[in-house]
């Protein structure tokens, strides 16, 4: 039996703990078939970002179509996507296949450098966010998709339901990682407000967490989980990542993406 096949569209990480690498290490563990298409090769590592290099739109849609024209696609993810140019490629490719589309709004790395400029922050907001099954922003994505402050549950729950019914997103997924208490998100999924809680870790190796959640989701759905018990079980994988996560680094180190199964081993 052929496997389910998972299009990751992202920058890259050098140093392994987020972007195209996390995705590519989530699918795995998952049992998907990952594939990846790469925007921008970003010098980074657990310190913070050192430089970018965006790659030529034109080339982007030559991996993109050299994907889809050779290999079945059953979902898609994308993470960082810099410029606009890059946007309506994406966009119109997308037109071309059939798959759910889960929207990681990368535009503040984990050390609060900011990875894509306001004015492709409002281009993706008004083009791509409608294009997605699910949108996954944490605290300050929500913020920066608002334009408003996030400072407690119901500030969450209204913004889910505001990205659906104001943006046009399919669902939206807003992240508690950047609150404090309980770590609880909350999905609305145009019809009904969900929240899924697990125990809050205390470690600051989360580098590259929304990388591994959005990319988990990606996986589970491409095996045709839907969207709830995908969500519900991508913030299992990446809170057991978080539990076994790496002290790697001089800055906040990464998560574990075998956590999962170590888990099961040592149970």
């Amino acid at each position: 039996m052929n496997p389910a096949c998972v299009l990751t569209i992202a920058g890259t990480d050098p140093s392994g703990g987020a972007g195209i690498q996390a995705d590519l290490k989530t699918f795995q563990e998952l049992k998907s078939y990952g594939m990846s298409v790469v925007t921008s090769v970003v010098a980074q590592n657990t310190t913070g970002v050192k430089d970018v290099h965006h790659l030529p739109d034109s080339f982007i849609r030559e991996q993109l179509f050299a994907v889809s024209e050779d290999m079945p696609v059953h979902a898609v993810k994308t993470g960082m996507i810099a410029n606009k140019e890059m946007m309506q490629v994406i966009k119109d490719w997308m037109q071309t296949i059939d798959a759910p589309y889960i929207m990681d709004p990368v535009m503040i790395a984990q050390s609060g450098d900011p990875l894509v400029e306001q004015e492709e922050q409002i281009y993706l907001k008004r083009h791509l966010v409608p294009e997605s099954t699910l949108v996954t922003p944490n605290i300050p994505e929500t913020e920066t998709l608002l334009n408003r402050r996030i400072d407690h549950e119901e500030d969450m729950k209204e913004a889910a339901v505001e990205i659906v019914e104001q943006l046009g997103a399919g669902a939206a997924l807003v992240k508690g990682g950047h609150l404090k208490g309980k770590a609880v998100d909350f999905l609305y999924d145009g019809y009904q407000l969900h929240s899924f809680e697990e125990e809050r870790i205390d470690s600051a190796n989360t580098h590259g967490t929304g990388c591994t959640y959005s990319a988990a989701i990606a996986a589970y759905m491409s095996q045709g989980y839907p969207l709830t018990q995908a969500v519900e079980k991508g913030k299992h994988f990446v809170t057991a990542a978080i539990r076994h996560s790496f002290d790697l680094g001089k800055g906040d180190g990464p998560t574990n993406h075998f956590a999962v199964r170590r888990e099961v081993f040592h149970s």
